[in-house]
């Protein structure tokens, strides 16, 4: 048995190896992997929002420090985007992953066994830190992809991260429910251990030619592709403003939702997520409208969506299936521009795609912290109703900005 699946295995190996030799399609099983992968690792610095009032009972943390939690995973998710991610261009992507995932492992047993608020927090950080193994991911596949298919396997991946976004607060809640918080990180960890065990079959050990730099020159680079690329420019604005949107509307949901007169239950409220996932699910076809040279007409039309989604979302205590109606627009809006943005940018160049990945993806951090503080703020002094204006002038914003700056085409690097 154990020749038969040595023998499957090398040729599931030699096939992916093959796909930037021959061109030929990538496995949809091994982007579906992929996809898996990316949710199951970004929902880890999602779990602990639905859980802080029990970390804040059993760790004796007082309810004004205890959001630190999130405050901290979203730190050093930015650190690891900055500091791990570009090493996708220096190092062997397919080690840098399974180490990574590997690692997450051991931070999630940490954080599923803390016995102090300290080792709690550390956790959490590790988690922080190494989610960014999604990044890398994005980027692996993007390489292993023939050109005429990288959009549309860009979409599926990334979809993974997005539907994981979504179902980690549904998920935590049930794992809660059913055998406490601490069951939340110890079954993602047997998940991702076993995830880990397939990836490490499956992937391509594929050497690469690649520019020898130091870590630090390779840190630098990516500043610099910021100074030489404009399409990377634009396009890192336009993730920044898209998830601004997409945060203002998540991170205060819950307040009108809970409130009178709806007084809807956290198992209710949590459905919402599904809407989501929907949304996401129907944009990944924005991928394969950027392979056939579509990708500015699709950045269009899914911003004013994007725009349109906020007069349904207005109506949230008069008609929650409005709110469905504009949660399945706004996400299927903000994840078709995220998947038309990173094909267009990982033409830039084969040889960077991490970095670029790296730089885009800080932007995309901006934007979501931004967008919770604000949202968190306006609500508290405007409601829900300066809430939805808020998210509308941000999406208006970001349809302006590409209609001044769409004439930017992309030009394939060999």
């Amino acid at each position: 048995m154990e020749g038969v699946i040595e023998k499957v295995t090398a040729k599931v190996d030699r096939k992916a190896d093959s796909v930037q030799v021959q061109g030929s399609p990538m496995p949809r099983y091994v982007t579906l992997l992929f996809a898996v992968a990316c949710g199951m690792s970004v929902a880890n610095i999602y779990f602990a929002q639905p859980l802080l009032d029990h970390l804040s009972s059993e760790f004796g943390i007082d309810y004004s420090i205890i959001g630190i939690l999130i405050t901290l995973t979203q730190i050093f998710y930015a650190i690891g985007l900055l500091l791990l991610v570009p090493l996708g261009d220096l190092l062997n992507q397919r080690r840098l992953i399974i180490g990574q995932m590997f690692l997450s492992v051991v931070a999630l047993v940490i954080v599923g066994t803390a016995s102090t608020s300290a080792v709690l927090f550390a956790g959490i950080a590790a988690v922080g830190l190494l989610a960014v193994v999604t990044q890398t991911i994005v980027a692996f596949a993007a390489t292993m992809a023939a050109p005429a298919e990288r959009g549309r396997v860009v979409g599926v991946v990334t979809s993974g991260i997005v539907i994981g976004i979504l179902l980690a607060r549904t998920i935590a809640g049930v794992l809660t429910d059913l055998a406490g918080w601490r069951s939340v990180y110890l079954v993602s960890a047997v998940f991702l251990f076993l995830l880990v065990c397939v990836l490490f079959r499956v992937l391509p050990n594929r050497e690469r030619e690649v520019k020898r730099l130091s870590y630090l020159q390779l840190l630098g680079s990516v500043l610099m592709l910021f100074a030489q690329e404009r399409l990377l420019r634009i396009r890192s604005v336009l993730a920044m403003l898209i998830f601004a949107a997409f945060s203002i509307l998540w991170t205060p949901l819950v307040l009108p939702l809970s409130a009178p007169p709806l007084y809807l239950s956290h198992t209710a409220i949590g459905a919402f997520g599904l809407a989501g996932v929907a949304g996401a699910l129907a944009a990944a076809r924005a991928g394969k409208l950027a392979d056939r040279g579509y990708g500015q007409r699709t950045t269009g039309f899914a911003l004013s969506l994007l725009l349109l989604s906020w007069l349904l979302i207005s109506y949230t205590e008069q008609s929650l299936f409005a709110l469905a109606i504009g949660i399945v627009l706004l996400d299927l809006a903000v994840q078709a521009v995220h998947v038309t943005n990173q094909s267009m940018i990982f033409t830039l160049g084969a040889e960077a795609r991490s970095r670029l990945t790296a730089g885009y993806m800080v932007f995309y951090s901006i934007g979501s912290s931004a967008g919770s503080i604000a949202s968190t703020y306006t609500y508290a002094h405007f409601g829900w109703e300066g809430v939805c204006l808020l998210g509308a002038s941000v999406s208006a914003l970001a349809l302006v900005y590409w209609a001044v700056t769409r004439r930017v085409s992309v030009i394939p690097r060999k």
